[in-house]
């Protein structure tokens, strides 16, 4: 019954939809940046560690402190408001806190550095000599790129991919200090069930609804990284 009445509540409909939008889109994001990123360190940087180093670093800072950073920079008078109406886009300041924009760009620093890793294991294997036989018989570097570097990254893209989306998808501290208390998703609404109302019973269904979908999601990944190449 507390299942049945759950769904049945227009305001978690709206959270659960959220937190499905904003946890794929976070994770596409992450995959258009991640992928060059990760391609460009495994096979061009001449300062690999380094680049490595840089891509890891903002891991070692704590999500609160990011978050409040970009409290800082995304503000009325922060630096991109600051450089928008300087630059005469805006009139006046636009408001880009607590909402889902400033929940994405804090879900896509936060968990960036996860998708760059997993891609960079998967084509540090990648021998080069692949890429050199395709150019030989005839393809291009795109082509190259995209008929065999590409398939063979499809389980580090895949395993990537888990990690971003499930990361936003139970992520607290994020999305409860960048998205406010009108853009609120799953796990800030398991917080307030729990420690608000005191409606454990509630919290502990959104809970398992938010683990159901995260293995669902993770599920269909997989399928999808099989159908893209069978031998992933």
């Amino acid at each position: 019954s507390s299942y049945f009445s759950l769904f049945g509540e227009v305001l978690f409909q709206q959270v659960f939809v959220r937190s499905l939008r904003l946890s794929l889109l976070s994770t596409a994001v992450c995959a258009l940046l991640g992928f060059p990123t990760a391609y460009y360190i495994a096979k061009h940087s001449r300062h690999k560690g380094m680049m490595m180093a840089l891509a890891v670093f903002p891991m070692f800072t704590s999500p609160v402190i990011r978050s409040f950073s970009w409290m800082v920079i995304l503000g009325k008078k922060g630096i991109v408001n600051s450089a928008l109406v300087s630059l005469g886009i805006f009139a006046k300041p636009q408001s880009l806190l607590y909402n889902e924009f400033s929940m994405t760009v804090g879900f896509v620093q936060l968990f960036l550095p996860l998708m760059i890793l997993s891609l960079i294991g998967v084509m540090d294997h990648i021998p080069d000599d692949l890429s050199e036989a395709a150019g030989s018989l005839g393809a291009t570097k795109l082509g190259a790129f995209f008929h065999v570097v590409f398939p063979l990254s499809i389980s580090g893209l895949v395993t990537g991919s888990v990690l971003v989306f499930t990361g936003c998808m139970t992520a607290y501290t994020t999305p409860q200090l960048l998205g406010g208390t009108d853009t609120r998703v799953l796990a800030t609404m398991i917080y307030q069930y729990a420690m608000s109302l005191r409606d454990w019973t509630q919290a502990s269904v959104v809970a398992v609804v938010m683990i159901v979908v995260t293995m669902m999601i993770s599920g269909v990944f997989n399928a999808l990284s099989r159908k893209i190449n069978p031998m992933a």
